[in-house]
């Protein structure tokens, strides 16, 4: 039965609940530093959707709605661009949907965007022949988060490897799949990247400008918890994200081979993954 007041039991009187401040001295410090770092990067990712939104005079949409990947600067700068490695991949290969199959040595291939539906693909492939896979090979401009998402989970669930080779590409959600490897290969030759990952859509007269305003933060809050939860769930260190809210949507962040390993995204770097067994 409940007891109203503080009881004696063998002559020592019950302390009473501990409250407020007392409470909060038994939190793990490590808890809280996480609370208010993915905090940190809310908010930040709020201010720059907002940002971008009045910069380009565009309407954000949904970030869960399928994302349209920017190509990063080797395209229009050329190979030798000192923003990061040698892409060797045809941009008009790497523009179209992704292509998903296995190849010689059990290397499950996705080559091009991360279109909406390539994660229904991937599945479907695995499904049919996740026996035989060995490793997920990747090279990709990235594209839909949520596809991705789903591509990397499902990759942790099978124990599969992910690797980048050299010349290839790993950006914009694209690390997001390679995060899901049970391990996670590249050559320190691979073009490995993040920057701020939006969908836009031309601004509707008719929506309320604030109304529109509160969604985009909200929306933008929501996916920067989702995928900081995903990268911590995976292993990788989330700082790994705070690149990508700093570097605008048409540039790319490329990591070093040591931001690569010191982050968790890579954990094995070789130099003889060359490049694919096929384009």
């Amino acid at each position: 039965m409940a007891r109203s007041a503080p009881e004696a039991f063998d002559g020592v009187e019950e302390a009473p609940p501990r409250r407020g401040l007392a409470r909060l001295a038994d939190i793990d410090d490590g808890a809280i530093l996480r609370v208010a770092f993915f905090a940190l990067l809310a908010g930040t990712a709020g201010v720059l959707w907002l940002d971008y939104g009045e910069l380009t005079g565009l309407e954000p949409a949904s970030l869960f709605a399928p994302q349209t990947p920017i190509l990063p600067a080797f395209e229009t700068e050329g190979p030798e661009s000192p923003d990061g490695p040698s892409v060797t991949t045809d941009p008009e290969t790497l523009r179209a949907p992704a292509q998903i199959a296995l190849t010689a040595g059990g290397l499950l291939t996705v080559i091009g965007t991360i279109d909406p539906g390539a994660a229904e693909r991937f599945a479907a492939e695995v499904e049919a022949r996740g026996e035989y896979v060995e490793a997920v090979v990747l090279d990709s401009p990235g594209g839909s988060v949520v596809d991705a998402l789903a591509m990397g989970r499902l990759i942790r669930e099978k124990g599969f490897i992910t690797r980048v080779a050299a010349g290839s590409l790993c950006a914009s959600s694209c690390p997001l799949v390679l995060a899901g490897g049970a391990e996670r290969e590249a050559s320190p030759e691979a073009a490995i990247g993040v920057h701020q990952i939006y969908a836009a859509e031309a601004p509707d007269p008719a929506t309320d400008s604030l109304r529109s305003s509160r969604r985009a933060m909200a929306d933008a809050q929501a996916t920067t918890a989702r995928i900081s939860r995903y990268l911590d769930d995976m292993g990788i260190a989330p700082t790994l994200w705070v690149h990508a809210l700093e570097t605008p949507p048409d540039r790319l962040y490329y990591f070093s081979p040591e931001e690569l390993v010191d982050l968790k995204l890579v954990t094995r770097l070789d130099q003889r993954f060359a490049g694919l067994p096929s384009r």
